[in-house]
């Protein structure tokens, strides 16, 4: 693993402030923070919290096998000077390279774009679905003629009435697919639920999912799989307790912070500092489940650090 930290003002490289106007990017940001029992942040006398220090670590980056020339030409570097700004306005700031001793924290910082399963009605499993049930539909109308009821007032005992063992056979294989797929479907559907932070809304993947149909909870869910079934831009936060790591090589996790926005008519370069500013008011803090907003109508301030610099594994 290698260790990267933001220096302090004053060093090699400087950067202005750039703007970018929210009104580009269109959709819901999401985000789901959560923060360890032992993780309590101190604030001063005047209400803001007590400085953090802290160092970056580049978790890795996930692309879901889609290219977007936005997403793939952004480095660490340049996804970590975003989250740098936002970081600082909540008081968590980087510690000079020369002193990693000093860091309190260490942010693991994983960024991505999920890979969301085609629609159902694109699928050949439910084309082939339906060519067959059209077929049964056809079987069935003929042998209603046959009988000399027409197609109306005709009920056979026998549902299967018309139909030929083959076609029985083929509906069950067909039906057999479509389920598989649609299983296929929602375990993809959960493991980006899990990644993005949606699981925490307790309506993905779930018991209660498969029973609030209809009810108020049955169009919060809807939503959501709406939201989870389109390829979504997302950064995971994970700040684990540096010293622990540092001194004895063991892993604390003390809080996570997961955002997201779809990726349909936005570009990932844009859309970073927008999830970003939505998603710094829930670092280091519980945000007790998910929470989604719209994206805002206005212009956004991205401040940059002066200077990301990396220093070797602190194992090694």
């Amino acid at each position: 693993m290698t260790l990267w930290l933001a220096a302090t003002a004053g060093l090699l490289l400087t950067a202005q402030p750039s703007a970018r106007a929210a009104d580009d990017i269109q959709g819901v940001t999401a985000v789901s923070a959560k923060v360890s029992k032992d993780y309590v942040r101190a604030k001063l006398p005047n209400g803001s919290f007590q400085p953090e220090s802290y160092a970056f670590g580049q978790g890795g980056r996930w692309s879901g096998g889609m290219n977007d020339s936005t997403f793939d030409k952004m480095t660490f570097m340049e996804v970590a000077r975003v989250i740098a700004g936002p970081l600082a306005a909540q008081n968590y700031l980087p510690v000079p390279a020369t002193h990693p001793a000093e860091a309190k924290l260490l942010i693991m910082v994983y960024w991505g774009l999920t890979d969301a399963p085609a629609p159902t009605s694109s699928s050949t499993a439910y084309d082939n679905l339906s060519a067959i049930q059209n077929q049964m539909a056809s079987a069935q109308a003929a042998a209603r003629v046959a009988a000399g009821a027409g197609s109306g007032h005709y009920h056979p005992a026998d549902p299967n009435a018309g139909l030929r063992d083959d076609q029985l056979a083929a509906y069950s294989s067909a039906l057999t697919v479509m389920s598989i797929e649609n299983q296929m479907r929602s375990d993809a559907d959960f493991q980006n639920a899990k990644m993005l932070g949606y699981d925490s809304s307790d309506l993905v993947g779930t018991e209660k999912a498969k029973y609030v149909r209809g009810t108020a909870f049955g169009v919060e869910r809807n939503d959501l799989y709406e939201e989870l079934e389109e390829n979504r831009y997302f950064v995971v936060l994970m700040a684990y307790d540096f010293q622990l790591l540092w001194k004895e090589k063991k892993h604390k996790l003390l809080w996570e912070t997961r955002f997201s926005i779809g990726e349909r008519h936005n570009a990932f370069d844009k859309a970073l500092p927008v999830m970003v500013r939505y998603a710094s008011q829930y670092f280091g803090q519980n945000s007790n489940g998910l929470l989604r907003t719209r994206v805002p109508e206005g212009t956004v301030q991205v401040k940059d650090p002066t200077l990301i610099e990396f220093i070797p594994d602190p194992g090694k």
